[in-house]
């Protein structure tokens, strides 16, 4: 399977992940939107590196790269949490984390 038909996979699990938190939020809080956000991003970047130029691919995967990079570095916090609220420990927003975490992953 191809790089750019993997993004856009990923981003269409991101923006699941997204909708479904909002929706398990009871749609309050727009921040459940964020993973949707990013999704759409890697859906984006996913279409662009479709384009048949190789420059163009390149620099859309390098983008792509980027983008899990920064998705990793703001969500890896939830990880943490998740291992703590399945070690039975209480975590202040325990959906928020679980989000983050699937996001992560």
């Amino acid at each position: 399977m191809s790089m750019p038909k993997v993004t856009l996979i990923y981003g269409t699990i991101l923006v699941t992940i997204g909708v479904i938190a909002y929706v398990v939020t009871g749609m309050e809080s727009w921040t459940a939107l964020i993973p949707a956000v990013f999704g759409v991003l890697f859906q984006v970047v996913g279409l662009v590196a479709m384009i048949k130029s190789e420059k163009v691919r390149m620099h859309a995967m390098h983008t792509a790269a980027v983008l899990a990079l920064l998705v990793i570095l703001g969500t890896i916090r939830g990880v943490f949490q998740t291992v703590s609220l399945f070690g039975g420990e209480e975590v202040e927003r325990p959906v928020a984390a679980i989000v983050q975490a699937l996001t992560s992953l």
